[in-house]
């Protein structure tokens, strides 16, 4: 590497730093265990000795009080990654509740997807800026098409971030 690249490396390592913004990085993937599903896009794995939280990314997940899609969504998440199943997580970020937030694979397959192929959730538009735009807006296309799920109904249900909007 040339003293210039060194040193643009450097500068970008030291702003990133002096600024304190929690940027998604490159890395490896996190194998872990998934101990609990909460909702349909909230759970909690343990990765070695720590517990992490975990909310998808991309998505939204009908609430709970969301009858009878919300347990519908929590369903499908359980059968996708069960308790004791091991996991991959792509994390993009972490929310102001300290969850990490991020991308689940299991045996190579995009969970946080499969949910939205099935109509188990939304597409999250608002926090889809780390996520494959394309991919997510065809699969939840499809599962519209399809009368899927939360496309059930005409027009959809009620969209997850709405109805918190409105406990407020």
């Amino acid at each position: 590497m040339s003293s210039l690249t060194n040193a643009s490396c450097c500068v970008a390592i030291g702003l990133a730093f002096i600024s304190g913004v929690q940027r998604p990085t490159a890395a490896q993937p996190i194998r872990a265990t998934v101990l609990s599903v909460g909702d349909g896009d909230t759970l909690r794995v343990r990765e070695a000795s720590r517990i992490l939280n975990v909310r998808l990314a991309c998505i939204d997940a009908p609430e709970t009080s969301q009858t009878p899609y919300g347990a519908l969504a929590r369903s499908q998440l359980l059968a996708l990654a069960p308790i004791g199943s091991t996991v991959e997580l792509s994390i993009h970020a972490t929310d102001r509740y300290g969850r990490s937030v991020a991308e689940l694979n299991r045996n190579g397959r995009n969970l946080n997807q499969a949910l939205v192929t099935s109509g188990a959730a939304f597409v999250y538009w608002r926090y889809l800026s780390a996520c494959d735009r394309q991919a997510y807006s065809h699969l939840e296309t499809q599962a519209r098409l399809k009368g899927l799920g939360v496309w059930s109904v005409s027009g959809g249900v009620n969209r997850p971030w709405d109805v918190r909007a409105s406990k407020r």
